[in-house]
């Protein structure tokens, strides 16, 4: 059986990225890439196994 993926993306903050994706991964999120915002600011991409 496949694995099946929620995703999640979310505004990082630069004085406070690290506190910020370790959080997400404490939650069981893994990132997935960080890219640049519409709006000059980074944004993460995250996912983790669904429990389905």
């Amino acid at each position: 059986m496949a694995t099946t993926w929620e995703y999640a993306t979310v505004p990082l903050i630069i004085h406070a990225t690290k506190a910020i994706l370790d959080q997400w991964g404490s939650d069981g999120w893994e990132l997935v890439q960080v890219v640049q915002g519409p709006d000059a600011g980074l944004v993460a991409y995250l996912k983790r196994p669904t429990s389905a």
